[in-house]
């Protein structure tokens, strides 16, 4: 796991490597300043030499200027050093998950992804700065100010042999005690984050049902639980403070105690006392902060699994890059295949099916019959579980990856369109095409008369998530982006459900008719729809059911008649 994520310091490296040495150059002349002081007492003003006073004056004010400019030199390169490591980190994490298929991305959840890549990185980005900061200088300071009170104060370095083992007892349960909250707060953000994207993603649906205060209740109860392990945990934490000051006032009376006798046997100096006093706090702290980052650090260990999980993680389908980079025509062949998602039941069993280039497929059934799932085996937007999906000839995992998606073209029910102008949207289909074939492909999906109504045409904006757009216009955008790519397939999954019968016929007839060589596979709950289909394919349960034209399931097939007769008596059907 450390392996994984160091490897993502990079560039970085040279920043990391020199806050340490900032770090014992900071350390190293605020300890030394005790001592000058001590020199000062014992040696200036005791003897009221007042040249002696200025010049150890001279070296203190130096050495506090220096151990300031090291500490602000180790400050500035660990920022640099971990905002550039968690950037890398999160630039590996976003790629990673851009190679992921639909099945990664559904074992891991949206919600959890989407906190690995923020919270999860900013626990890892702190906790990095600490262990090229504090874990150098507290450790550090620890050793030379015990090196100065045994040089100092010799048998008062005893004290510490008792108050160092209580403290670091005291540490250690404190932190068993908050390790467990703190990992308990952190897991809570995956459940946070899955409330809040669903409820914004479902705003309209939510308001629609007048769910808002039963939403709100479920926010609550998400943030709320993250709220008490983190009291939990800080509350626990608090307890810290408390006992190291009652430590520290411990060693000081024992000290002063000690100190006082060793003075009157001749045996110490007051200035030597006085730097004891100011050591014992830079040990005691130089503990605590040590005892914080090993909390801390043991906090942000559940982030770095989280992180190094998703990084370690190998794509669940081979993109084969080196792959045939050409489908030579659209034809499509389904040879005893049979899928299901995970380890889940199957959604379709030993499914056979064969589509000629440039036809027109209808595909039509009950929810839940699998017709989603069978065309998202053709884009490989999941693999078979058994047998073969050919298309152009080939099985589709003969294909390098990015090839296969570039010819088969998948117009859902919900596109998405972004922020940007309508031609910019049009244009993720083919950055290069031109003004007239964005046009034309609009034509061809009745996109062209609303557009072309806007007072800036294809340059007109579009909000994110094409909210300033109807369902149905939204629908035929993401048809005309689709024609762009200029595939050998076109499937559209239920993606005219948004517009009327008579444009639904349009976009039907100009597909047939404009674009003869695409082969369209048209996923509908409405007859009309794939009336004119070359073949209509019925699934039902998982398998195909029936496979004909119009005429010939509505002779043989008392399902599809009962179909046929309910919409037309519902008046569903075109005239």
């Amino acid at each position: 796991m450390l392996r994984t994520l160091l490897s993502r310091v990079r560039e970085y490296r040279k920043y990391a490597f020199i806050t340490p040495l900032f770090m014992v150059g900071e350390v190293a002349m605020e300890v030394l300043i005790p001592t000058l002081m001590a020199l000062i007492v014992d040696r200036g003003v005791t003897t009221q030499d007042m040249g002696y006073v200025f010049r150890i004056g001279i070296a203190i004010v130096a050495a506090a200027m220096l151990s300031l400019s090291f500490g602000m030199a180790g400050a500035w390169s660990a920022s640099k050093a971990s905002a550039g490591f968690a950037t890398n980190i999160r630039t590996d994490l976003y790629s990673r998950i851009m190679d992921f298929s639909f099945a990664d991305v559904d074992r891991f959840s949206t919600s959890s992804l989407i906190t690995r890549m923020t919270t999860d990185v900013q626990n890892v980005q702190q906790s990095f700065q600490m262990m090229i900061r504090i874990c150098v200088r507290s450790p550090i300071m620890f050793i030379f100010a015990i090196i100065m009170v045994y040089h100092n104060g010799g048998a008062l370095s005893l004290v510490f042999a008792v108050a160092i083992p209580v403290v670091a007892v005291c540490i250690f349960l404190i932190f068993r005690r908050t390790y467990t909250a703190f990992s308990n707060a952190f897991r809570g953000y995956d459940v946070f984050n899955r409330v809040v994207q669903e409820n914004l993603n479902g705003i309209r649906t939510v308001k629609a049902y007048v769910r808002e205060e039963e939403q709100l209740g479920k926010f609550e109860e998400a943030s709320e639980t993250i709220r008490r392990n983190f009291r939990r945990g800080q509350t626990i934490m608090a307890l810290m403070s408390p006992l190291m000051m009652a430590v520290t006032y411990c060693c000081m009376i024992a000290i002063s105690y000690i100190g006082a006798r060793l003075i009157n046997i001749g045996h110490m100096e007051t200035g030597e006392l006085m730097s004891i006093y100011t050591y014992t706090g830079q040990i005691l702290s130089s503990l605590v902060m040590t005892g914080m980052v090993i909390v801390m650090l043991s906090i942000a260990h559940a982030s770095m699994v989280r992180i190094a999980e998703v990084l370690n993680t190998e794509p669940g389908m081979d993109t084969n890059p080196d792959g045939l980079k050409a489908v030579p025509d659209g034809s499509v062949e389904f040879r005893h295949v049979s899928f299901g998602y995970g380890k889940s039941s199957k959604v379709l069993s030993d499914i056979d099916l064969s589509i000629r280039s440039g036809e027109m497929v209808g595909i039509i059934g009950n929810t839940g019959s699998g017709k989603t799932s069978l065309i998202s085996l053709i884009a490989r937007l999941y693999d078979a579980t058994d047998g073969s999906v050919i298309v152009g000839g080939h099985d589709v995992r003969e294909y390098s990856l990015r090839a296969l998606r570039n010819e088969v073209a998948v117009v859902l029910q919900k596109n998405t369109l972004f922020s940007g102008t309508v031609a910019e949207n049009l244009r993720w289909g083919n950055p290069g095409a031109t003004d007239e074939e964005i046009r034309r492909a609009c034509r061809v999906a009745a996109a062209a008369p609303f557009v072309e109504a806007m007072s800036e045409g294809y340059d007109s904006h579009v909000d994110q998530g094409g909210t300033n757009f109807s369902g149905g216009q939204r629908q035929r955008l993401c048809i005309a982006r689709a024609l762009l790519k200029k595939p050998r397939i076109l499937i559209m999954d239920d993606s005219t459900s948004a517009v009327d019968t008579a444009t639904d016929a349009s976009i039907r007839k100009a597909l047939r008719e404009d674009v003869k060589d695409l082969t369209k596979i048209i996923i509908s709950q409405r007859l009309s729809s794939v009336m004119d289909a070359d073949q209509i394919i019925m699934l039902d349960n998982g398998r195909i059911a029936d496979a004909g034209t119009h005429d010939e399931l509505l002779a043989r097939n008392a399902d599809y008649r009962d179909l046929y007769e309910t919409q037309t008596r519902g008046g569903n059907l075109d005239a």
